[in-house]
């Protein structure tokens, strides 16, 4: 029988991940199949990209195949909507390298691969950083001096836009328009982490920067840092340039405190006997409740507050321990239903509404490449 296939790949930091979907009849719904995921283990990007390609080859037929669509995290200045993937564009992307050596090498491997064996499939890009193209120009600006203005593409981006573009869409379905259209906090909490400012449904501030890197303490991610620190650890211990970017990446955050795990599981089970570990927890809720705050004051108030990600979805803990600190916004959390991991978890009385809602990055990225696909048929019928 045959069938329309698209794949969703979201190339991360620490894995790969390839959700496959099944167009439904119609050509217009997706119908989850089956996902791969595959984690990077410290291997070499070639050997990983080629042993995921070659395990998303078997149990394909290449010619029910439609699209494969790919997350890339930074689209620079120029990319703000979902594009067929040509070869300009594999240049521009190439240029885009050094604005994150952290995703895009594996990312653009992934897509090499998949044109050499997936030949008929339409392969797309689909950008984390489109969310927040339209920025207010004081969010986007970077207190850089003159001649850097706005050149090269300096400017504060924002990422995990296609989480925010999912649970945007959901808070929608879940709470009805007037909620999505208010005073929205969402806070994607995983093994990166960001929070996102929305009016009107609009993005209007978020905590990441110029590069992923930059916010709220993240699993092994420093965040926001003295910038004076690199030129202090250079003085100190002749740290370079590439290793301080190494160590603020991939050797910091929940990790670097603890000296134990990036893992908030792992961290939470050993707090009452880990000084460290406790102490990593601790940033965390604080620095996030912190985040809440300061972004409330971008919005003028606060009227709605969505947890997700791998920690905001999971963790009752996490989410009470940051709610205890923001009373003073006028949330006040239902303990029974933050326990059982309930839509909504704030009491009746709270002034806050607090939601727990699942993102979905996969589903947002076969999305918008099934726009792309039902558009070229479309013209093609004309």
């Amino acid at each position: 029988m045959s069938r329309d296939i698209i794949i969703a790949i979201n190339a991360g930091s620490s894995s790969i991940k390839a959700t496959i979907y099944e167009l439904g009849e119609g050509g217009q719904e997706l119908n989850e199949l089956s996902t791969l995921e595959l984690s990077l283990n410290g291997a070499s990007i070639n050997e990983t990209a080629e042993d995921f390609v070659r395990r998303l080859r078997e149990g394909l037929e290449e010619e029910q195949l439609v699209s494969i669509a790919h997350r890339i995290v930074q689209g620079g200045p120029k990319y703000t909507l979902p594009v067929k993937i040509t070869e300009s564009i594999i240049k521009d992307l190439e240029e885009y390298m050094i604005f994150d050596r952290e995703h895009l090498p594996l990312a653009l491997k992934l897509i090499a691969l998949c044109e050499q064996s997936f030949t008929q499939a339409i392969q797309i890009a689909c950008f984390d950083t489109a969310f927040f193209n339209n920025l207010p120009r004081l969010a986007q600006l970077l207190p850089l001096p003159q001649q850097y203005q706005g050149v090269d593409g300096l400017r504060r981006y924002g990422f995990h836009g296609l989480s925010y573009s999912y649970l945007q869409q959901a808070f929608r379905t879940e709470a009805g328009e007037e909620a999505v259209n208010g005073r929205v906090i969402y806070a994607h909490l995983g093994s990166g982490s960001s929070l996102t400012a929305t009016y009107q449904a609009q993005p209007i501030d978020t905590t990441m920067s110029f590069t992923p890197a930059s916010g709220i303490v993240m699993s092994s991610r420093s965040g926001d840092l003295d910038p004076g620190l690199g030129w202090y650890l250079y003085q100190k211990d002749g740290v370079t340039p590439e290793q301080f970017n190494k160590m603020m990446s991939t050797e910091s955050g929940l990790l670097g405190i603890s000296g134990l795990s990036a893992d908030m599981k792992t961290l939470l089970d050993n707090e009452s006997s880990n000084q460290r570990a406790a102490e990593a927890v601790a940033l965390f809720c604080y620095r996030v409740a912190q985040a809440i705050a300061s972004l409330s004051s971008t919005i003028g108030g606060l009227d709605s507050l969505i947890f997700s990600g791998g920690i905001g979805e999971q963790s009752s803990i996490i989410r009470g321990r940051v709610c205890s600190k923001l009373e003073f916004l006028g949330i006040s959390l239902d303990e029974s239903r933050n326990q059982s991991h309930q839509r909504l978890i704030s009491t009746e009385h709270s002034a806050v509404g607090v939601h727990v809602l699942p993102t979905d990055e996969a589903h947002v990225i076969a999305s918008q490449a099934l726009e792309i696909i039902i558009h070229e048929r479309s013209e093609h019928e004309q």
